[in-house]
C-alpha cells in the first residue's frame, strides 16, 4: 500500500501528506479528527477563522450561507463551498477545491484542486490532487451485506477490519457522471472512468474504464 500511495498521490499537494505517510491507508481515516486538532494548533488565525466546534476555514474561502459545516473540519485557502453543500465532520479540504451543489462529504481527505461540484457523495475516502467527479458520481462506503471491506492491490487482498471504506482516488483522475466507486475501490492516477460505470477493486494508473469488462490503456 505504501508503494501505491507514493506512486499515485502527490503528498506536496495536501496539508495531510505526512499524516497519510505515517498512518497509511485506510488507517488514516480513523485519525482525521486527531489530525485536524494537531493542524489547528499551528494555524495562523490572521488567515483562518475559528468558527467553533473545531471548524477552521481560511478567510479566502467562499462559503455559501446555505452550506452546512459540522466539525471537526478544516478548509484551506481558495476553496469554494457552494449552495447546499453538507460537510458532516472529520473532513479536510485542500486549496482551490470546489464543493458543489448538494454535495455531501464525511470522514474524508481531499487534496488540492479537487472538484466535486454537483450532487456528489464522498464518504470515508481520499481524493488526490486535481481529481474531478462528474455530476451525480459518488463513493459507496458500505457493502450491501455490511461485512468488513477488503482491499485488493496488485492482486493481493488486505482485510481492513472496517465496515465503512470508500475509495482512494489517485491524482488527476476523471470520474464520469453518475459513476459509482464501490467500497474499497482504488483508482490509479491519471485514469478516466466513463459515466454510469460501477467500479470495483483496483484500477491501474493511466487506464480508461468504459466498463469493468472494457478497460484500456491511455495512449
Amino acid at each position: 500500500m505504501e508503494t501505491y500511495l507514493k506512486k499515485n498521490l502527490d503528498f506536496s499537494k495536501t496539508i495531510t501528506g505526512r499524516y497519510i505517510e505515517k498512518y497509511g491507508y485506510p488507517d488514516v481515516l480513523a485519525k482525521i479528527d486527531n489530525i485536524i486538532s494537531e493542524l489547528a494548533q499551528n494555524l495562523d488565525l490572521n488567515e483562518y477563522q475559528d468558527m467553533g466546534n473545531q471548524v477552521y476555514i481560511h478567510k479566502s474561502v467562499k462559503l455559501d450561507p446555505s452550506a452546512k459545516v459540522i466539525g471537526p473540519c478544516l478548509i484551506e485557502e481558495g476553496t469554494e463551498i457552494r449552495v447546499g453543500a453538507f460537510l458532516r465532520g472529520k473532513v479536510i479540504i485542500g486549496k482551490n477545491c470546489v464543493i458543489g451543489n448538494s454535495t455531501e462529504i464525511k470522514n474524508s481527505i481531499l487534496f488540492d484542486e479537487v472538484k466535486v461540484p454537483h450532487f456528489n457523495y464522498i464518504g470515508d475516502s481520499i481524493l488526490g490532487y486535481k481529481v474531478h467527479f462528474g455530476a451525480g458520481s459518488l463513493t459507496s462506503n458500505v457493502k450491501s451485506d455490511e461485512t468488513l471491506v477488503k482491499l485488493t492491490i496488485a492482486g493481493k487482498t488486505y482485510q481492513t477490519n472496517r465496515k465503512k471504506i470508500g475509495a482512494i482516488v489517485g491524482n488527476k483522475v476523471e470520474i464520469g457522471c453518475n459513476a459509482v466507486l464501490t467500497p474499497g475501490a482504488i483508482i490509479g492516477a491519471n485514469s478516466t472512468i466513463y459515466p454510469l460505470t460501477m467500479v470495483r477493486g483496483e484500477i491501474e494508473p493511466n487506464k480508461i474504464v468504459k466498463s469493468m469488462n472494457n478497460i484500456v490503456s491511455k495512449e
